[in-house]
């Protein structure tokens, strides 16, 4: 039976990672539009449908399928098929041990809300998450093109800096914690004593490492396409370019959902007892879920509000409803369960699972939350040249981070 239950687990959170991918696409795109003040994609449709250019991922999709995948003469060819593999599977394994809520308890069954519940889990992201530089290196290196290879010595000397970077900017977060095990250290964060306003110089280091760790503007020297080409994937075509697209946008996943739970409180949220909604779920239902149907009726028609058929004279002009209607369709959605469970006695089970739900629910939100950051930075940052990238890592990043843990140890000898 645990062995069926983990399965399942590993299939949904992977499906769950996958699945966020073309929605970071689609919103990297749109969003980068209308920073610049432009179309963005609109054109893809199905029957007229275009939902905003959400069409687009499924017409790449289709595209990256069909298109002939090319392996160039020279390349040293298994390694040149295995390193997208290598890309895309160390960021789906890092998720493996992340959880996304407390530990479900249904009678006499515990289900933790992950995969594997280690004692070490952070350090198994840092390790596993380590592996990600052998795709990048190995893909540029069996290319056996010039861009591609300096776009791997430029990825593995980033990601190997600002890797030491990011560890040390943990070794605080651990002085404060005493664990390394992350629901023991999301279990801390209740209310707003959350680590990124006890450890901001710890927050600070280790979301810039993030960025530099997932070639992200203004750390993506590895693709830098002014400079290179396209950097180590350059003689990448169809799926296997694909693979390493996926890969990025999969790191960029995963390292928002680590960010919310260590820094930011994972599943704990301020005003909302976990404790008084498993005993009293009917209760929670009948005072969360109007509130929630006026949120989103009001969210809804002020999106709808904003709809004006020539302000841009294209089809932006109707990308306001994409959101605007459903928001409010929901709104009457949970008014009508209001109405529905008004009066009734819930199962037992209700309680445990709602509090799950509700877990999982607010650490997407913060996820989603990171994911955008990144993607406000990329398009807002310009890129550093290759000598100030190492500079800020070595000369800068590592001695605060030193800095930080001395400071922390001093706070908790003398003042803790």
């Amino acid at each position: 039976m645990e062995l069926i239950i983990a399965a399942i687990k590993a299939i949904v959170i992977v499906a769950l990672i996958l699945q966020l991918i073309p929605v970071l696409i689609w919103f990297e795109r749109k969003g980068s539009a209308y920073i610049q003040d432009r179309r963005g994609p609109n054109r893809a449709q199905i029957l007229g449908i275009r939902l905003g250019g959400m069409i687009h991922n499924l017409a790449d999709v289709v595209k990256l399928f069909c298109k002939q995948d090319i392996i160039p003469t020279k390349a040293s060819r298994i390694i040149y098929v295995v390193a997208p593999m290598i890309a895309i599977f160390v960021a789906s394994a890092t998720v493996g041990v992340v959880p996304f809520a407390e530990p479900l308890h249904l009678g006499g069954l515990t289900i933790p809300m992950q995969v594997a519940d280690l004692n070490i889990g952070i350090l198994y992201i840092l390790g596993i998450g380590s592996l990600g530089v052998y795709g990048v290196m190995l893909g540029g290196w069996s290319s056996n093109n010039s861009y591609s290879l300096l776009g791997t010595l430029r990825a593995s000397a980033q990601m190997v800096s600002y890797e030491i970077a990011m560890g040390l900017a943990l070794i605080g977060l651990f002085l404060v914690t005493g664990t390394v095990r992350i629901t023991e250290i999301v279990s801390q964060q209740t209310g707003f004593h959350w680590y990124a306003f006890t450890q901001p110089i710890a927050f600070v280091l280790f979301l810039t490492s993030l960025f530099a760790e997932t070639n992200r503007n203004p750390f993506d020297l590895a693709e830098g396409e002014s400079e290179l080409v396209a950097g180590f994937h350059t003689e990448y075509s169809s799926m296997k370019f694909a693979l390493f697209f996926m890969a990025e946008y999969a790191h960029i996943a995963v390292g928002s959902l680590i960010v919310s739970l260590l820094f930011f409180g994972g599943w704990n949220l301020p005003g909302l007892d976990f404790d008084w909604i498993r005993v009293y779920p009917e209760a929670a239902l009948s005072m969360g879920l109007p509130a929630l149907a006026v949120g989103a009726i009001a969210f809804g028609l002020f999106l709808c509000s904003k709809f004006r058929r020539h302000k841009y004279n294209d089809a932006r002009d109707y990308e306001v409803l994409i959101f605007g209607v459903p928001h409010v369709l929901i709104g009457f959605l949970m008014i009508g369960a209001t109405l529905l469970l008004h009066g009734t006695t819930l199962p037992t089970w209700v309680g445990p699972v709602l509090v799950a739900a509700l877990q999982m629910g607010v650490v997407l939100a913060k996820t989603l939350f990171f994911c955008a950051f990144f993607i406000w930075v990329r398009w807002t940052l310009p890129r550093f040249r290759y000598d100030q990238l190492m500079d800020l890592g070595w000369k800068g990043m590592i001695p605060v981070a030193l800095f930080n843990i001395v400071i922390t140890s001093a706070w908790l000898v003398f003042v803790h």
